[in-house]
């Protein structure tokens, strides 16, 4: 299955923000009208009826053209969206399709001497950097992840973001960074050869 896909954050923006002109509401449950009073007997009027994001996506294009699909998200993404929403089913649905992702991939699990390398998008906190971490046999016979190398400068890492995925004897140390940054953002080699391709 296709990883869901985040869509501009201009455009949830506005979704939200009409979503929150009744506090408290269901979003599933609102909806948006415009109403032009017209003159003459009879009181008649033209209107437009639609749901939040129907307005919001009315509003997007008017200002920056059709909304892109965005990149995928990660599986903790997709969950949060759905605990957003008040949807558990899709909450845990999420957690449970992540999981199975990985523990299904043909080149499951980790061995000692993989590389893993992660790729991050530029944000508001820095410029686009990437990450390569090692596996390695951990002291009490699960495995390691140690951080290798990155491309970003010190001087942009006030949050300590490089080397946050690294972990010591974990049965399964790829489980936190396939479900935080994603398994579209994640390359994987064993061997020298690329088993997992996220980008591709």
């Amino acid at each position: 299955m296709a990883p869901a896909r985040r869509i501009d954050p201009r455009l949830r923006i506005m979704t939200e923000t009409l979503e929150g002109l009744i506090p408290g509401a269901t979003p599933a449950s609102i909806s948006v009208a415009v109403t032009e009073p017209l003159a003459g007997p009879g009181h008649h009027s033209n209107s437009w009826t639609g749901s939040p994001a129907g307005l919001a996506e009315k509003l997007f294009t008017a200002l920056y053209g059709r909304p892109a699909a965005g990149e995928p998200l990660s599986t903790l993404a997709q969950a949060e969206d759905a605990k957003r929403a008040r949807d558990i089913v899709g909450e845990v649905a999420a957690l449970q399709r992540g999981h199975t992702d990985l523990t299904t991939a043909p080149w499951y699990p980790a061995r000692p001497g993989d590389l893993v390398h992660v790729h991050y998008e530029a944000g508001g906190l820095s410029e686009a950097f990437g990450e390569t971490y090692l596996i390695t046999a951990g002291a009490d016979s699960f495995l390691s992840m140690q951080l290798l190398c990155h491309t970003l400068p010190e001087t942009e890492d006030p949050e300590g973001m490089v080397g946050c995925f690294t972990v010591d004897d974990d049965p399964d140390p790829l489980m936190e960074l396939w479900f935080e940054a994603g398994p579209h953002r994640l390359t994987i080699v064993r061997d020298g050869r690329p088993v997992h391709w996220g980008g591709a």
